[in-house]
Parts: structure tokens; sequence; C-alpha cells
């Protein structure tokens, strides 16, 4: 699913460099991270440039407001002006989810400097090329950097501060993740009574980041099309229509031969369960509201040893999640993170 906006400013926001030590970072009158804190500050006073206002803190450093303003401004440049033009109760969740984010990636770069975690020469310059191709050209992407009022330097340096932790959790997947004969055989055997893979359309409305109102409004209006849906509408043509999930919605909210695994996992249980052509109810996930429409489903029909290596892979792949998942919890515990928020 793309990103949207807020999500996009989010992950800006999370990409700061970390090198600078605990204390609190001053800003300077004048400068455009300091007129942003004091506009920021008309819609929360907690933001305001003065404050010392604490977002996030571990048992070796605590984030400030100023730090995610600051960062706000270093990755975004002039696109920051754009937290100005969002509510109280959206700028909120920006700033606390960033404060998170930028909390988080502080303890991974200081985990991967104690790992001793190096990168492969010339890797940080392949994902350079990366960016300029994408851009365009790097004439291209440093013009727009230069346009969007962002330093080439600062972007080099989070690119290979992000490089360093997914090395280190690359690292940490691969010696975690093991899967026995046993696992196989047994995923092999569901494969082939149950079925591998499930083709749906789905209908998608967003709630995430959305306030308890806005989420019961989305729950009345997913029922009302519910409705709709039974009566022998179109399903493809109310995807286009209703569907939030701008990855399928022009495709009439299709998903095809989507293993297990795949999916959040109500998703994968209606998937799943629901008879071929019919409709699921609403199905509550952390993206929102769906109905999900059985379109088909396959079993395995290749022998164990033919497909062994795919299902090791997709099982390691799994796995590998998981480990990541409880490595950065871990991480987390040790350092005592806690996101104090606004």
């Amino acid at each position: 699913m793309k990103r949207s906006l807020l999500i996009l400013l989010v992950l800006a926001l999370a990409a700061a460099g970390c090198a600078r030590k605990a204390e609190k970072l001053t800003l300077k009158e004048g400068t455009p991270a300091y007129t942003l804190a004091k506009d920021l500050a008309a819609t929360i006073p907690a933001l305001a440039p003065d404050k010392d206002t604490v977002l996030a803190e571990t048992k070796d450093f605590k984030v400030y407001a100023t730090d995610v303003i600051q960062a706000a401004v270093d990755n975004l440049g002039t696109r920051a002006q754009q937290l100005k033009s969002v509510d109280a109760g959206q700028l909120k969740q920006i700033i606390d989810r960033a404060a998170s984010s930028f909390a988080e990636r502080k303890v991974l770069l200081a985990a991967a400097a104690k790992a001793k975690t190096v990168l492969p020469a010339g890797e940080l310059d392949k994902a350079l090329q990366a960016e300029y191709q994408q851009a365009g050209g790097e004439q291209a992407f440093l013009d727009a950097l230069k346009a969007g009022e962002v330093s080439v330097e600062h972007v080099k340096k989070s690119v290979e501060e992000t490089l360093l932790i997914n090395k280190l959790l690359a690292g940490v997947a691969e010696a975690g993740a093991k899967v026995s004969e046993e696992e196989l055989k047994k995923a092999y055997e569901q494969e082939t009574v149950g079925d591998k893979t499930a083709s749906v359309r789905h209908i998608l409305l967003l709630t995430q980041g959305k306030s308890e109102a806005e989420k019961a409004a989305a729950k009345t209006k997913i029922e009302g099309i519910l409705a709709e849906a039974k009566t022998g509408a179109d399903f493809a043509e109310l995807a286009k229509k209703y569907s939030e999930d701008p990855g399928s919605k022009d495709n009439g909210g299709l998903y095809e031969n989507f293993s297990r695994g795949q999916m959040v996992q109500a998703f994968e249980d209606a998937a799943f369960s629901v008879p071929v052509g019919e409709l699921s109810g609403v199905v509550e996930t952390s993206y929102g509201y769906h109905i999900i429409k059985v379109i088909g489903r396959q079993k395995e029909t290749r022998s164990y040893d033919a497909v062994k290596g795919e299902i090791e892979a997709r099982l390691k792949q799994t796995q590998q999640g998981k480990v990541v998942e409880n490595y950065v919890k871990g991480l987390k515990d040790k350092a005592k993170l806690k996101v104090i928020g606004l």
C-alpha cells in the first residue's frame, strides 16, 4: 500500500542522524528549526523552542521535542512546513511516532556500533547511485535537494546509518532463523491437504491514525458497503469506488495467489476459510476494516523434494521477521526505552 503524506513525514522525521551527544538540542533563534518550533507551538505549546519537552527516554539519553523538529527540517527541508497545516491531534500523533522512531534508531545505531558493524566497500555508493537513478540522475537528485533546502551531506549520513542498521538486523535474522526438517514436512502437508495459495478481492477503509469517532464512522460505512455487496453488486466495481488501499483499488481490490504468512493474520484467516465465491463479514486488521471476497484457492501438487527449497525460504523469511522483532524489542527493553509523548 502506498504511504500517506503523514506516514512519509513520520518516516522522514525518524531518519535523523544520531551522532549528537545526549544533552538537549538548543534551537538557535532565526534558524528554520527555531521558526518552525515557534509556529508549531501555536498549535501545541509544548513544542516551543524554549521548552524542555521530553518525548522519549532511555537509561542513556532523552529525545526532546527540539530533536524531532530539527530532524524534520534536516530531512524534509521546506516540506517540514507542511506540519503547520495539520490539526493538533494529527500533529501530536506525528510528533509522538517520530520521537519513538527517533529513539529506536538511536538504540539500533548504538547496537550496531557495539557489534562493530561495518559496511562493505562500495555499499554506500551503490545505495546512493540507486537514489540518483530513481531521481533521474545525480544532478537531478542534487537539484531536488537544493530546491528543498536539504543538505546532501546529511542525506548521505542518514543513508549510511540506515545501511548500518539494516546490516546489523540482516545478520541477526540470518543467525537466528532456523527451519527444521519436521517444520518443512509439516508445512508441505498443510499445503497438500489444505490450500497453499488464495486469490481475493477486498475493500479497505483505513483506520490507522484516526480517532475513535472516525473509526466508528468507518465501521458504519463498511457495513453499508457489505450490505450493498450482498445484493449482488459487482465487487470489483465496489472496490474501485470505495476501497482506500491504493495497492489494489484500481485493480478491483485484487490480490492473487498469495501464500500463508504473507498477509496480516485476520486477513489471512478469512482468505483461507471463507468459501470460494463468498464474502467475509467485516474483518478488522491493523490497517482498518476489510470486506474480502474469495476468488479461488489452490493446493500444492508438486512433490516434497520439488518444493522443499521454496518452502524453506518462505518459512525462514517468516522466522527472520519474528527474530528481528524480538531482537529489537530486547534492545529497547534493555535500554529501558519509554515513550512519553506530548
